[in-house]
């Protein structure tokens, strides 16, 4: 069921709890892609981010996962692209996160698909 998971600690404060996760990890151009006024999005928000090496991909990936189901009793419903660690893909069901290699991120431009989406960039810190 689309966002069952999420309603024991809301999406925005899960937004704000991989946010925070992905800052602490040193991620990269970071960026929220709120979705929620698109009738053909997948789900409400994307987390989109890079690291600067796959080693770097998989251990923002790991620590997302690692937080959120310690801080929020979650589990990703799907995580796909942890073996290359090139695009690791976590899914929360409203909430997908994305954790991109630098070039791989250029490559794919998540961003300019859903260029009708709010984007809220994070700075780093």
């Amino acid at each position: 069921m689309k966002g069952q998971a999420i309603t024991q600690i809301g999406t925005e404060a899960l937004n704000h709890l991989i946010i925070h996760c992905l800052q602490e990890k040193k991620a990269q151009n970071i960026c929220l892609l709120d979705l929620r006024h698109l009738d053909d999005a997948p789900t409400d928000f994307f987390i989109i981010c890079e690291g600067t090496s796959n080693t770097q991909v998989k251990a923002l990936s790991d620590f997302v996962q690692h937080e959120i189901k310690e801080n929020a009793a979650i589990k990703p419903g799907h995580v796909e692209g942890e073996g290359n660690s090139l695009w690791v893909l976590v899914d929360y069901f409203d909430v997908v996160v994305h954790i991109f290699y630098h070039e791989t991120r250029d490559f794919y431009q998540l961003e300019d698909l859903w260029s009708d989406a709010i984007v809220t960039e994070y700075a780093e810190v």
